[in-house]
């Protein structure tokens, strides 16, 4: 349970506090309610983009870095197709310098050409280096287009093409933060070793003056439901053959989305897992294989992935895959085997209760879905999800015409003598 107070002030930033004084440090964490999902089909990678232009520096501060290193600070950020995260933490006497620098950038974030330029490079490279040149980095490139055909879940954070980034201009850029980077568009949560009264009144003193932007109203087209198996076979320069499977799920606020996120624990969650012991341990036919859901506020993927050892063909593998999947979604998973998943999440997120970082994180999280207090409820969520649940969403959702496969043939090398 994650005790906070929360306020709105009147340009519409919503502010949570959560006193924690078993420690002498404090986190500041500003989330934006703009992700991959809000960009334009002609324009995507911007919001990756945006994350990198926020630390070039502002109008007043031109290096964002040094004034938080003087006083002890760290920082970092991450961008995803729902949202964009920044998060400082820091002693929590120096509180106040947090405050200043998130502050500053989200008044009057610096458009010089040079920045645009350097960190337009960074994210060109990173385009290269972790989707273009990397042993079956563009799976998400070629998967989600795959899965998706309407839904701007179609292209990675990292964008569509690489054209799109090395094209943007100035112009983009600026309505792209005049869009989406206002208070009424952001949730600042700060938690650690304070005081929520004196606090909000630094809050206020920092953030109160900023003026709200236009509302920003999400109208996303909605992926229509998949009435037939889709199939994309590659051959790529990768160590090994793959396989990747794609199925359709219910959106992260559904009644079944903590049940699906459950089963993705069961087939795939450490060495007892369904799969590893059936697939790795006791019949050796996969060198590794995981199953894990996407966690997208709309439209989810399951996802099931593995790698065949030299001697299994792709297609023997495959059929194996999917009868795993057959038998949890006909057959009734035990009771303690049920139970021993449930404890693992349970634990898991207690054991996040004890850093401020995920503290903060996760109440940002959850009140930009609606309510940060769905998230201490969360855990009872999870504790009474059913076998018979279990099976219900496995049978509906790993369904051959809801599946999405891409299989990496991995080139054949000749020997040199």
């Amino acid at each position: 349970m994650i005790n906070y107070q929360k306020f709105t002030l009147d340009n519409g930033l919503r502010v949570l506090i959560h006193e924690d004084h078993t420690t002498a440090m404090a986190c500041v964490n500003v989330l934006y309610d703009v992700g991959a999902r809000d960009e334009s089909p002609e324009k995507t990678g911007f919001a990756h983009l945006f994350e990198h232009l926020m630390f070039g520096g502002s109008i007043n501060i031109p290096n964002y870095d040094t004034p938080l290193q003087e006083v002890g600070g760290e920082n970092n950020a991450f961008t995803s197709n729902d949202i964009t995260n920044y998060y400082v933490t820091l002693p929590a006497a120096n509180l106040e310098t947090a405050l200043w620098l998130e502050s500053d950038r989200m008044l009057s974030l610096a458009f010089s050409p040079q920045s645009l330029e350097v960190q337009r490079n960074v994210v060109c490279e990173e385009f290269k280096q972790r989707y273009l040149n990397q042993p079956y980095g563009d799976v998400w490139l070629r998967l989600r287009p795959l899965a998706y055909k309407v839904h701007p879940y179609r292209w990675a954070t990292i964008g569509k093409e690489l054209r799109h980034i090395e094209e943007a201009t100035m112009e983009d850029v600026k309505a792209f933060f005049k869009k989406h980077y206002a208070p009424n568009n952001a949730v600042l949560v700060i938690s650690g070793h304070v005081r929520a009264g004196e606090t909000l009144e630094l809050v206020k003193r920092w953030f109160g003056d900023i003026p709200r932007g236009a509302d920003y109203v999400r109208a996303l087209p909605q992926e229509p439901q998949q009435t037939e198996a889709r199939r994309e076979e590659v051959d790529a320069d990768v160590p090994v053959n793959s396989i990747y499977i794609a199925f359709h799920g219910p959106e992260r606020l559904h009644p079944d989305y903590p049940t699906m996120d459950l089963l993705s624990d069961l087939l795939s969650r450490g060495s007892s897992s369904r799969l590893y012991r059936a697939l790795v341990k006791d019949q050796p036919i996969f060198s590794e294989v995981n199953a894990y859901v996407m966690g997208s506020v709309d439209s989810n993927l399951f996802v099931v992935e593995g790698k065949p050892l030299p001697h299994i063909t792709l297609d023997e593998a495959e059929k194996l895959l999917w009868n795993q999947l057959e038998i949890i979604a006909t057959e009734e998973v035990s009771i303690p085997e049920l139970q021993k998943v449930k404890n693992k999440i349970e634990s898991t997120m207690v054991f996040a209760e004890l850093s401020i970082l995920d503290k903060a994180m996760n109440l940002a999280f959850y009140e930009a879905l609606g309510d940060a207090n769905m998230y201490n409820h969360e855990v009872e969520k999870y504790d009474a999800i059913t076998a018979d649940d279990i099976r219900r969403i496995a049978a509906q959702v790993f369904r051959r015409e809801n599946s999405s496969t891409l299989i990496y043939h991995a080139k054949q090398t000749e020997d040199v003598e």
